[in-house]
């Protein structure tokens, strides 16, 4: 599950492409799919890194990847990279789970040169809220979701930052009931047999991609998206003439 559009963050060849807090790698997979760039993709789980790896080695093997990719395990608080390294950045379901998230905010915008364009995901306030209210096993946990953005507080974030915000998208609504269902039947019961019923459901109709799931998540977007997705790009400094 894809949740950065690649077109509207703006992709080009020869880029250099920072997948920060890079989880098993979806975006980092699809990222090395786009344009002839490079992917460095960091993440603080070792774990997660080895199976973001795995699936990496998978893809070259079968000549999908048109990308150069390197994985490191990193703390988004202290990047070990030089200011304006990148010209792209996807930050994806990352900040809800960092309790310096001003720091890490920053740590990006410092990597991030000033031509570059970043994308930054969060869960929507309303799904989240109603997970957090059914499940206390849902967030609060290290490494799980400690806090909620509302989107104008996520917004504003962003703009404290000098950040120039030119999209906002609304992503994966359907995954919002699948979440909720887990929160209903236990969080930690992970093959129970309702949302793991809605699981398959929903597995198989992303591969079919059909119209009418296409209408019907474009629907619920509007009412209770699982994520709200942020595309900025970097401001200049005031001139001193």
């Amino acid at each position: 599950m894809v949740t950065v559009q690649f077109n509207l963050l703006g992709l080009r060849d020869g880029d250099l492409v920072l997948d920060a807090g890079c989880g098993e790698g979806r975006h980092s997979w699809e990222a090395c799919k786009q344009n002839h760039s490079t992917v460095i993709a960091f993440d603080i789980d070792w774990e997660s890194l080895e199976k973001n790896k795995y699936t990496l080695t998978l893809l070259k093997q079968k000549g999908e990847v048109n990308s150069n990719s390197h994985l490191l395990q990193a703390d988004i608080n202290r990047l070990p990279f030089k200011d304006g390294t990148f010209n792209r950045i996807i930050c994806s379901e990352v900040l809800e789970h960092i309790p310096q998230d001003q720091q890490a905010l920053g740590e990006l915008i410092r990597v991030l040169n000033n031509d570059g364009a970043m994308a930054v995901s969060v869960p929507h306030y309303f799904a989240e809220s109603i997970c957090w209210m059914l499940s206390k096993d849902y967030y609060g946990f290290p490494g799980g979701h400690i806090r909620r953005y509302k989107t104008q507080q996520i917004i504003a974030l962003l703009r404290s930052n000098r950040l120039n915000i030119y999209a906002i998208r609304r992503n994966h609504a359907l995954h919002s009931f699948y979440w909720i269902l887990r929160c209903m039947f236990g969080i930690k019961r992970k093959n129970a047999l309702i949302p793991s019923l809605y699981y398959k459901f929903l597995t198989l109709d992303i591969d079919n991609n059909h119209r009418a799931r296409r209408w019907l998540e474009d629907f619920f977007n509007l009412i209770i998206p699982k994520s709200i997705v942020i595309y900025t790009r970097k401001k200049e400094p005031p001139s001193l003439q």
